[in-house]
């Protein structure tokens, strides 16, 4: 195989063919910048859910006369639960003092700590934490109330409202970014493959012919195929480089007033600029191998 010879080819190709050429390259521009702006929003809209959803908790209070035995049982129970990922232990006074903090004149009165001391249990998956609920404390069949099923459980909350609103919010958000996120690739894909495809058509009997000569398919396919990663990679380049203006331009310096630019779970700038390349690169090789297919059928 010579390759100084397929690269020879694909730059001819490319110079004979400006116009289908500069069209693809825009495509691959355009898409790329697209990705190159959703691809941190994204990623800093899951994280802030992720961390929303983080802040779906379990209380279990503790009666007032539970013993120190009965404490470190219900305990233990917490810890062979499924779905706990956390259990922290809230005494009365730290209740209390948490609670001056937010409203010091009200309790400031008070004669006596009122509160009662309590298990915060942080779940694995919000979504399953009725299930640590319905263990330590299920349903009565009869009354339709809760019973609790250990001695030192006086009442078990889930924030029931404040959940419900938490896990329905975050999960639309999920779905709406990953049905963008697909949308966005899958229209990519089509309009590099299908503007590869028209630079592929113009020279179809110039496959044809070489294709009736006797040249293997692969000896016909990578000059096309090299052509699209030069296209791919012009595109992604320019893009690169809008996209570093924008940065130093808009995004720095607006960092520090909008916490969404100044996300820390966002991309790393280098390593999205990795990420844009390598895509545009492989779908552009990857539409230009595919699209050719039906041409080598001769």
């Amino acid at each position: 195989m010579r390759v100084g010879f397929f690269l020879k080819e694909a730059f001819r190709s490319l110079k004979r063919n400006a116009a289908p050429s500069v069209a693809a390259v825009l495509t691959v521009l355009i898409t790329a910048l697209v990705l190159g702006v959703f691809i941190p929003i994204v990623q800093a809209t899951t994280g802030t859910a992720n961390s929303i959803r983080g802040k779906v908790v379990v209380d279990i209070y503790a009666k007032d006369g539970a013993t120190l035995d009965q404490l470190h049982e219900l305990r233990d129970a917490l810890a062979t639960t499924p779905n706990v990922k956390k259990i922290q232990f809230i005494t009365k006074q730290q209740a209390l003092a948490a609670e001056r903090k937010k409203h010091p004149e009200a309790y400031d009165l008070l004669g006596s700590n009122p509160l009662p001391n309590l298990f915060r249990v942080t779940p694995h998956d919000p979504d399953k934490i009725n299930a640590i609920v319905d263990r330590l404390a299920p349903l009565d069949a009869k009354t339709g109330k809760r019973k609790p099923q250990l001695a030192a459980i006086d009442e078990v909350r889930n924030r029931r409202d404040e959940t419900s609103k938490i896990l329905s919010a975050t999960g639309l958000v999920k779905l709406l970014t990953a049905g963008l996120t697909a949308l966005l690739v899958f229209t990519s894909i089509a309009l590099v493959a299908n503007t590869i495809r028209l630079s592929i058509f113009s020279r179809r009997r110039e496959v044809e012919v070489m294709k009736l000569v006797g040249a293997t398919n692969w000896f016909i396919r990578w000059p096309f195929v090299i052509e699209g990663v030069v296209v791919g990679l012009m595109g992604g380049v320019l893009a690169v480089l809008c996209l570093l203006v924008a940065k130093a331009t808009f995004v720095d310096p607006l960092a520090e007033r909008f916490a969404l630019l100044a996300a820390p779970k966002t991309i790393d700038f280098p390593m999205l600029i990795g990420v844009l390349l390598l895509a545009c690169i492989a779908v552009s090789a990857i539409g230009s191998g595919l699209t050719l297919r039906r041409f080598l059928r001769v």
